[in-house]
């Protein structure tokens, strides 16, 4: 039983995990394979929560830690992405420049944890630092292909628009296989078009079958309750 209540936990530290890893290949210049891990963290992030609720195994520990894993996988890993490809050619400023994602970041995230659960069913204020992350991520990927102003008009739209006051309309009510579904088969997709003539990050071979076998097994638990 502990070990069940357990398994939210370790899927949110291997979302935290793939955010260290991103750093890692950052640094020695695998951009895709660092822009890779923060998807597969993003799939990790959709994962753990509703697993919690599935397993019964909220806990206040599973939402500080998920907090903590956002900040290093969504906010620090992106933001190091960005400035190894485009904003190491300003020197100091562009690191400190960099650095400004995940400290916006960081205070969207404690202001979601102290905002009324009931609003956050219902939508967002401000975009969350998943979305922004995996934006950011995405953008890295068609590097070559997009323009360098083009990839700082959006990181320093995200920035702002991270803190901002927006409403953006949440999904948590929208059924999971559906969405699920969509999510995997658009990430899916993306790395084909991507890799078709490279490799795949070694978890890529792990996390996409498990994300894919939770999918359909929470499709299939949805249809057993339609017709009971």
């Amino acid at each position: 039983m502990r070990i069940t209540k357990a398994i939210p936990n370790m899927v949110t530290l291997g979302n935290l995990y793939c955010g260290f890893l991103s750093i890692g290949f950052a640094a020695k210049g695998e951009f895709k394979n660092a822009a890779i891990l923060i998807l597969i963290g993003m799939m990790l992030d959709s994962i753990d929560g509703r697993l919690a609720r599935m397993l019964q195994a909220d806990s206040e520990l599973g939402k500080q830690l998920d907090s903590l894993a956002d900040i290093v996988t969504f906010g620090v890993a992106p933001s190091f992405l960005v400035y190894y490809t485009y904003f190491f050619q300003f020197g100091i400023l562009g690191l400190a420049v960099a650095g400004l994602f995940p400290l916006f970041g960081a205070y969207r995230l404690a202001r979601f944890n102290i905002s009324s659960s009931k609003a956050s069913l219902n939508y967002f204020v401000g975009v969350p630092i998943t979305a922004a992350g995996g934006i950011l991520a995405i953008l890295t990927l068609f590097g070559d292909k997009i323009p360098h102003i083009i990839t700082t008009v959006v990181f320093t739209g995200m920035c702002f628009l991270m803190v901002s006051k927006i409403r953006i309309p949440s999904l948590k009510e929208v059924p999971l296989p559906k969405y699920g579904t969509i999510v995997t088969i658009f990430i899916g997709c993306l790395l084909y078009v991507i890799y078709k003539k490279g490799q795949f990050p070694d978890l890529m071979y792990i996390a996409t079958p498990l994300y894919i076998a939770y999918v359909a097994y929470r499709f299939v638990k949805g249809k057993n309750r339609k017709h009971d």
